[in-house]
């Protein structure tokens, strides 16, 4: 069985990568780095605005509270401020 002779690379191993692909490796490293600055932001203003949305859920069920003890109801026309009573109570009422 005959050894199998190795192979020497007499090719120069370069050091450096040229100007050309160094550019544009900090153009895609920069690239990412932006975008995940952005992302962050994005997230960043997403959690505030999902804490005012808790918070304004929370003031609307205090304000349903206090429209149910003055009206009995806090089902309410939004845009005419009129009490939608369910029907059965109406009829009760007109009688």
């Amino acid at each position: 069985m005959a050894k199998k002779e190795k192979e020497i690379d007499l090719k120069v191993k370069a050091e450096k990568i040229s100007e050309e692909h160094l550019k544009q490796m900090q153009q895609l490293v920069n690239a990412i780095n932006s975008l995940q600055f952005n992302i962050g932001k994005l997230e960043s203003s997403k959690h505030q605005l999902l804490h005012n949305l808790s918070i304004t859920q929370d003031r609307i069920n205090v304000f349903q509270d206090t429209l149910k003890k003055e009206y009995g109801t806090f089902d309410v026309n939004l845009e005419d401020g009129k009490i939608n009573w369910p029907e059965e109570e109406k009829e009760s009422d007109e009688k």
